[in-house]
This record gives structure tokens, C-alpha cells and sequence, in this order.
């Protein structure tokens, strides 16, 4: 069973890496992707103990393979409103701002790290989801950086690519 993180700034590209894996990895292996967005409690909590203990969750039900049930987040309702079920899976793929976090390191998954200049990373978030969560990434872009810091996601990856 492999495992895939890849990580970095907001606006790096990762979710268009992740579906490149997953178009070239499927035609040969079951892919299981998983982007942070939808696992995140909202601006202020994304980076938290919940996100922690629900990649824990995730990644020891693929080493098991077993499947494995995760709330979804709603933006629009600002809660969590759903659920989805992940079947068991040759690869996972986890991406998103915090998907290379110790816990997914320490399972063994090998790391991507997408690199951009923070402001040019802010200006591509902002085309694609509106200037009404310029307030939001702005303290996003700080939240990103203590995440970063602390858990040294970049020192710990195994590829790391200029956007």
C-alpha cells in the first residue's frame, strides 16, 4: 500500500499534482484521494487536533485496508454536514495545506512539497474562489506558516518543486 502527501503554500498547485497522480496511478492501481479542504473545521480550527486524529483515522484504515467513514466539511454552512466513506485502496493521495504533517510522514507515505511565493499563491486562491475570503487567507497565510514551521513539513520532504 503506497501513500502520497503532497503539501505546501495555498495556491501551489497541489490539487492539480494530486489529480495528475491519480489520472497516471489508476489506470494500474486503485487511487483513493483525499484533499484537505474537505476534512478542515473551518478557518479557524483547520489546523488542528480534529484534522490530526482524522488523518490518523484515514491512513490506519488504507494500511489496514479497511474502509473507513470521515466527516466532510460544508463552507457554505461553515459545519460539518456529510459524510463519505473510503473504500480500501492500493495508493491514497492526501493533498492540501497540512497533508505532510508528522502523522502522515511517520506512516510512511513519501512527501511532495510544492513551492510559491506567498503572494503570488494568495492572488491564485483568490481568482479561483473570490475576493470574499481575501480576510480569511490573509490570516490562512499566517495559520500556514506557524503549521509549517513547527512541524518542518518542507525539511521532511522527499521532492520538492518550484510552482
Amino acid at each position: 500500500m503506497t501513500l502520497i502527501a503532497i503539501d505546501g503554500r495555498a495556491g501551489a498547485g497541489k490539487t492539480t499534482l494530486a489529480a495528475k497522480f491519480m489520472d497516471e496511478l489508476s489506470h494500474n492501481a486503485t487511487v483513493n484521494l483525499i484533499h484537505m479542504d474537505d476534512l478542515y473545521d473551518g478557518w479557524n480550527n483547520a489546523l488542528g487536533e480534529r484534522l490530526t486524529l482524522t488523518l490518523e483515522k484515514i491512513i490506519k484504515a488504507h494500511q489496514l485496508q479497511l474502509r473507513c467513514e470521515i466527516e466532510i466539511f460544508n463552507w457554505k454552512a461553515m459545519s460539518f454536514d456529510s459524510t463519505q466513506v473510503i473504500e480500501p485502496a492500493d495508493i491514497l493521495i492526501v493533498e492540501g495545506v497540512g497533508a505532510g504533517q508528522r502523522v502522515v510522514r511517520d506512516a510512511g507515505a513519501t512527501l511532495y512539497w510544492l513551492d510559491i511565493e506567498a503572494h503570488v499563491g494568495i492572488a491564485r486562491v483568490l481568482q479561483r474562489d473570490g475576493n470574499q475570503i481575501a480576510q480569511a487567507m490573509k490570516q490562512w497565510q499566517i495559520d500556514q506558516e506557524i503549521h509549517f514551521l513547527s512541524d518542518k513539513t518542507r525539511e521532511n520532504a522527499q521532492h520538492i518543486q518550484s510552482s
